[in-house]
């Protein structure tokens, strides 16, 4: 008789058994070769980078510290910074070969695709803080290479705020919610911060930004990325070209306004990620063109900026922004704590053909991040996390720890060894093994500055201020003013009058007027160059993807709607149908519309432009009081607005206003393709 129980219990030990297959992994054996946890093939695993034969180990020795690091942890929390992201995957195509400067596989032929994860992130707030936060935020990626990953972090100015990575914890720490009662959350409108800020004025520099536009991005989708890092191309022949990259959204940079970017982060909160995610299922996928600034090393001291000082951009008159591929996000994960929240980003997954330069701020964020996520993810097998493994193949020796989803089944577990055959083993650089850079390293162990350029705090950020037109220097001046009323301390407030007066005396003079203390005493540093490139005024301008809501009731002219909600697709424009309530609206000729969101549920701040319509519903004056409402907010916030032949008593003509940017479909054969054109001009800054 057949024992029906262990027969059973013998199949499913089976099927277990076959499951685990995919987790068994031998490191050992015939033609097996070291690697990191990365993929990247290991060229010496004896002995650790110095400076000099006879000198002390340099920190960025990333296989040393990733292999001590490890064991440290061997035996067995929320993102300090950066805690409030969200992620996607895509790819990334070469347009062009990078070969003349650098080995990377990836950057050598035209053509070439490789698969990428992205994550966007707010700097400041915690991970349920709002998506609209005035703030900087990062842009990080991981490119799944087939020589192992390789990870760009980068933020959305192009500026740091120190430029040593002894300052960070220090900026950090004054960035964040007052320690005694933690508050104010994702903000720098308080005493602390700006205590720092003008007590640390390397941070002028990136201070101009943060209270420009470029901190309040309207989308992810339009936010340029910047890694402020200096890096270094090296090419087959050992040569090295300082680099730095550049992600350049396909729709251009543009902002929130200071009230929008606050009333929206109270209606929607998840107003940037919900965007990334409409704008994927939509098949709009958000694209960025990949760029790149060398400096040959011959020229490392040829401009009036160091390269190592990540408090200054490389003004892109003078050193051209090479485009070279570009990255398109075109899926979402399936899951958002395993796929984004546990990805991890370190500045060490180098390949080869890239490599760090002496960036004092590089030099410590390559220790920094994979010792956080150490601490944050709780194993030292961060790569062993699905979005995070390489698609290469990876042999090492580190064990154990939690979540080791392997089961290595070698016997070896060290270097070098006999009885696997010294396997794995390592790679000759000529075979695609990392070298890093045969950097000459002389001089004193010292803490001193790298160069008195490190030390000019102004003129970049007069760069800056003379580069904005005039409605986005009025903008700055708004937004100083705004946070540094908040501060408390009048000592606080008339430091950084005097401190940004070295920027621009004219605006210093303006902040003092409003933050009640004297005029400063100084004035701005003598720099009258421009960057055109930093204004957003000079952004690619489109009506693709911008937001549209239809503001009708029923008895609309369908033949005339249909007409213009037809041009609006077709143009790439995204719409929603707004009404009283849920259901559907019907127009003449038996049109009839779905209703996508009513009064209740949705804001104008949420929409880039309105199209009045009109029309019957149940209770005529709550309807036409809403239609007001958006009218007026939409009017204010110097946005488009497309008025139908049955809504022109929405709109009322007087001589304090000009309507500038308001389309009439009244005797207007082309209100369609007029506006258009107002939507993708986004912003009518002449308006009254």
């Amino acid at each position: 008789m057949v024992d029906k129980d262990n027969e059973r219990s013998s199949a499913d030990n089976n099927l277990k058994n076959e499951q685990l297959n995919q987790y068994r992994k031998q490191n050992t054996g015939k033609g097996k070769k070291m690697t990191s946890d990365a993929g990247l093939k290991i060229s010496n695993d004896e002995w650790s980078l110095r400076a000099g034969k006879r000198g002390p180990t340099l920190l960025q020795d990333a296989h040393f510290y990733k292999k001590q690091s490890h064991f440290n942890r061997e035996r067995i929390p929320e993102r300090v910074v950066h805690a409030r992201g969200f992620g996607a995957y895509g790819e990334f195509e070469c347009y062009k070969s990078m070969r003349p400067y650098t080995r990377a596989h990836f950057l050598q032929e035209p053509g070439r695709k490789t698969p990428i994860f992205v994550r966007f992130s707010t700097l400041i707030g915690s991970k349920g803080s709002k998506d609209t936060a005035q703030d900087i935020r990062g842009f990080a990626i991981k490119f799944y290479t087939e020589e192992g990953n390789y990870d760009l972090l980068g933020l959305s100015f192009q500026v740091f705020l120190v430029s040593d990575a002894m300052k960070f914890v220090d900026a950090v720490h004054a960035i964040k919610p007052e320690p005694r009662n933690d508050i104010p959350q994702a903000t720098s409108a308080h005493d602390n911060f700006w205590d720092y800020v003008s007590n640390n004025q390397e941070t002028a520099h990136m201070i101009m930004w943060l209270m420009s536009g470029y901190s309040r991005p309207k989308s992810y989708r339009m936010m340029n990325g910047y890694p402020i890092n200096t890096f270094r191309f090296i090419n087959e022949e050992g040569k090295a070209t300082f680099v730095r990259f550049h992600f350049k959204a396909v729709l251009g940079v543009h902002a929130l306004l200071l009230d929008e970017a606050g009333v929206i982060g109270g209606v929607d909160p998840d107003f940037h990620r919900r965007d990334l995610i409409e704008a994927i299922e939509k098949g709009a996928y958000p694209e960025y063109e990949f760029g790149v600034q060398l400096i040959a090393e011959e020229d490392e001291f040829k401009y009036d900026f160091d390269v190592l000082d990540d408090t200054k951009l490389w003004p892109e008159e003078d050193v051209p922004v090479e485009i070279i591929g570009k990255i398109t996000l075109n899926r979402l994960p399936d899951n958002e704590f395993a796929e984004t929240e546990q990805s991890s980003f370190d500045p060490s997954n180098l390949v080869p053909g890239i490599d760090f330069s002496n960036d004092p701020v590089l030099q410590g964020r390559a220790f920094a991040y994979r010792d956080t996520d150490y601490h944050r993810l709780g194993t030292g097998n961060i790569e062993e996390i699905p979005v995070n493994r390489p698609i290469k193949q990876v042999n090492f020796n580190q064990r154990d720890s939690y979540a080791r989803h392997r089961i290595d089944i070698d016997r070896v577990n060290y270097h070098k060894n006999s009885l696997a055959g010294n396997t794995p083993a390592t790679t000759p650089p000529e075979e695609g093994g990392y070298a890093n850079y045969p950097g000459k390293v002389e001089g004193f162990v010292t803490r001193d500055i790298p160069s008195q350029s490190f030390t000019d705090h102004f003129s970049q950020a007069r760069l800056f201020w003379n580069s904005m037109n005039d409605v986005e220097k009025e903008q700055i001046i708004d937004s100083f003013v705004f946070h540094l009323g908040h501060v408390k301390s009048r000592s606080v407030r008339q430091q950084n009058v005097e401190m940004f007066a070295n920027v621009d005396r004219d605006m210093a003079i303006t902040m003092a007027d409003y933050l009640g203390v004297n005029p400063p005493k100084g004035t701005n540093v003598k720099v009258t160059k421009k960057s055109p490139s930093l204004s957003l005024a000079n952004m690619p301008h489109y009506a693709y993807t911008q937001k549209v809501a239809i503001l009708i009731g029923n008895g609309f002219n369908g033949e005339e709607v249909s007409q213009v909600i037809n041009f609006l697709e077709q143009s790439g424009v995204f719409i929603d149908i707004v009404s009283e309530r849920f259901g559907t609206v019907t127009g003449s000729h038996g049109v009839e519309l779905k209703v996508d969101k009513i009064f209740t549920t949705t804001y104008p701040v949420l929409y880039d432009s309105i199209y009045i319509v009109g029309g019957r519903v149940e209770n005529e004056a709550k309807f036409t009081q809403d239609i007001y409402d958006f009218v007026n907010e939409t009017y204010k916030s110097y946005k488009p607005i497309g008025v139908a032949t049955t809504a022109q008593s929405f709109i009322k003509v007087s001589n304090q206003n000009n309507l500038a940017g308001v389309v009439f479909a009244t005797n207007n054969p082309n209100f369609n393709q007029d506006f258009v054109r107002a939507i993708a001009y986004q912003r009518f800054w002449d308006r009254t």
